[in-house]
């Protein structure tokens, strides 16, 4: 076994994602995740398949245009599947993908942890205003 060269180290290292630097394409997928629509729909999907409709009515608050926007997203990076089934009317159904699902367990966590928390931080939010 040969020893790591310090230019092949420095080479590495420069191939690591750093999402601290401007141009770094993990931003575009800490952008995704980090919205609030997606995971919802994340945890949605992580329970069954589900039609436009049935997100739609589970997300309170959530317009059309920023359902098909989210789903389009999540579709577009890997994370979900649409499947249109050739029926009058057509039937559209999306499921997560494999690689979705690995991203099911960090979403759950900070869902776990807003639920959890969520007294101290309006009380937070109170201290700070009252302030």
């Amino acid at each position: 076994m040969s020893p790591t060269s310090p230019a092949t180290a420095a080479l590495e290292v420069d191939q690591t994602p750093d999402p601290y630097t401007a141009a770094c394409p993990t931003r575009t997928v800490l952008d995704r995740v980090g919205d609030r629509w997606t995971m919802l729909v994340l945890l949605l999907l992580a329970q069954r398949t589900h039609r436009f409709s049935e997100l739609s009515r589970a997300i309170e608050g959530i317009s059309p245009k920023v359902l098909t926007q989210t789903l389009r997203g999540l579709e577009r990076d890997g994370l979900l599947v649409r499947e249109v089934h050739a029926e009058v009317p057509p039937r559209v159904e999306y499921t997560l993908t494999p690689l979705g699902g690995t991203l099911v367990d960090a979403v759950a966590g900070l869902d776990r942890w807003a639920r959890v928390h969520i007294g101290e931080v309006e009380a937070a939010r109170a201290a700070y205003d009252a302030g």
